[in-house]
């Protein structure tokens, strides 16, 4: 009784099954004809066979009903309430095909949906796919920690979701990329336009966890028929178009093109030659010198990491390391990078400073102070010849973590060097913020000397900036006998670049070394 919400007065003994579904009809708990309803399951008892089916009842209850027929005539009905059963089951099958994090569709739905959609493709019309991938994801979780980035990723779908029309879909396809079909589309202009709608909804601040967080999403597009007449072809060329937006410096979208094809190959086996070539020993650490305007002698290195590749040959760091931040191979790479330096420089038989570049990736690290004191400790050099170089793009989003790993590192003696000062936000802001040991002007600054009153006055004021703050300068990219008469005057200590060295193996540093030192010879000549 209580199953179907029937009282004892209705259901009372000696009542026909046709009364008693007239009365459920009546009360709104049986939604069939109760005498065509009656009339079928007598039929199918009295032809001796089994019957069963689910019922659905009020609150939305769903009961299961099995009629056996019995000898000599009548049935047995088991009735059994289903609900959290097909309550559950249908929640498995929501989570099967659905994000867990986002609650949007999966790639498994995402790909039953395109199916659907390519009925219409093949009717005549047209179906734009869109891959989003949220620029520098990586970052979010390496600064906030991955709460704080699964709640960003939340956010993010909910604007998504406002982007698109009932017909079209988004779904959620792994880590930070999104993809979106946008179905029955007239023109490749309309998708243009939906990719232009989700920069526009993505690009302002979130507000998560009390920090305001500001990301941007690369987007690739392809359309059907023209660039695939199934799921998997749209699928692949789609992934191709947002590897051309991301490769193309990010923020932006790019439709598929034919050549594409080629480029992303091209790029993949670059990942996977990139990700074998530690094992295999294929990096070198190079050395340019930094020479010291008052002796002018060598007083120092910068370590510049080379790529013997196998069919490539010579590989520099502009055509890779950005890669390696990509498919997170940075940290092992600059680990390799610093023990190696530490222990080449320690066994020269002249004592020079070593310069290692740090990137963002590197110094968001939680093991990159234990990873600099086992590097040192390994090689026995001195802490007070390492110096540390990091880029002002570093402390963009400043945390006080990344303050407290700068103190940490100065702590154990190690100087920390501003690179590429300039060319960055708020340098003297940063410098403010941070004691930093050195300023390295860069180069863009120097090869403007002879051309530019601008560049020179940049110049003589930081030069009068570090001098002041008790800060070494070093001008990079030196290339000619006027430059470097220009920032001796300028009041430059030191200067490294093409005047004197490129990047050298290490082997031919210690002869450069040795030969500057006991000559006495400006560097430029020991070259």
């Amino acid at each position: 009784l209580e199953m179907f919400g029937l009282s004892p007065d209705v259901a009372k003994p000696g009542i026909t099954l046709l009364e008693l579904v007239e009365h459920r009809n009546r009360t709104g708990t049986f939604a069939a004809d109760p005498r065509q309803y009656c009339c079928d399951l007598l039929s199918t008892i009295g032809q001796g066979k089994a019957a069963s089916f689910v019922s659905e009842v009020s609150g939305g209850r769903e009961i299961f009903i099995a009629n056996k027929p019995i000898e000599g005539g009548g049935w047995v009905a088991t009735h059994e309430d289903i609900s959290e059963r097909r309550r559950i089951e249908k929640q498995i099958e929501h989570m099967a095909l659905h994000d867990a994090l986002t609650d949007l569709p999966n790639r498994v739905l995402l790909r039953d949906r395109l199916e659907q959609a390519f009925a219409g493709v093949r009717r005549g019309e047209q179906m734009a796919l869109l891959y989003v991938d949220l620029d520098l994801f990586k970052n979010v979780n390496d600064m906030f920690g991955h709460p704080v980035g699964d709640q960003l990723l939340q956010a993010v779908a909910d604007r998504l979701r406002g982007c698109v029309r009932e017909t079209d879909a988004v779904a959620r396809i792994g880590g930070d990329e999104f993809a979106i079909m946008q179905t029955a589309m007239k023109e490749p202009i309309d998708a243009a336009a939906l990719a232009r709608r989700v920069r526009e909804a993505i690009t302002p601040p979130f507000d998560v966890a009390g920090h305001q967080i500001v990301i941007d999403a690369s987007i690739g597009i392809a359309i059907a028929p023209s660039d695939g007449d199934d799921p998997d072809q749209l699928l692949k060329k789609a992934d191709m178009a947002l590897y051309g937006a991301k490769s193309e410096g990010r923020a932006s979208y790019r439709f598929f093109e034919q050549a594409m094809d080629t480029r992303v190959k091209a790029r993949r086996i670059l990942e996977c030659d990139l990700r074998k070539a530690l094992v295999a020993g294929e990096f070198e650490s190079y050395y340019q010198p930094v020479v010291d305007l008052k002796s002018r002698q060598i007083n120092g290195v910068e370590a510049l990491l080379r790529w013997h590749h196998p069919e490539r040959g010579l590989v520099l760091p502009g055509d890779f390391i950005s890669v390696a931040e990509e498919i997170g191979l940075i940290n092992q790479i600059g680990e390799w990078v610093l023990k190696k330096a530490c222990a080449d420089v320690a066994g020269w038989p002249i004592a020079v400073s070593l310069a290692v570049n740090l990137s963002p990736v590197q110094l968001r690290s939680n093991n990159l102070v234990p990873i600099v004191m086992q590097a040192l400790a390994s090689s026995g050099l001195p802490a007070t010849r390492l110096e540390l170089e990091i880029t002002e793009t570093v402390l963009i989003q400043e945390t006080e973590k990344t303050l407290a790993t700068l103190h940490q590192l100065r702590g154990l003696g190690v100087r920390i060097a501003m690179d590429d000062f300039g060319t960055g936000y708020s340098s003297l802001n940063y410098l403010r913020k941070f004691p930093f040991d050195k300023i390295k002007i860069d180069r863009c600054f120097i090869s403007g000397l002879s051309e530019s009153e601008d560049s020179v006055a940049i110049v003589r004021a930081v030069t009068d900036l570090a001098s002041s703050l008790r800060m070494t300068t070093t001008a990079e990219g030196v290339e000619t006998q006027e430059q470097l008469d220009t920032v001796r005057q300028l009041g430059c200590g030191e200067v490294q670049g093409f005047l004197f060295s490129a990047a050298r193996p290490a082997v031919e540093i210690v002869s450069l070394l040795a030969a500057g030192v006991q000559t006495g010879k400006p560097a430029a000549r020991a070259a």
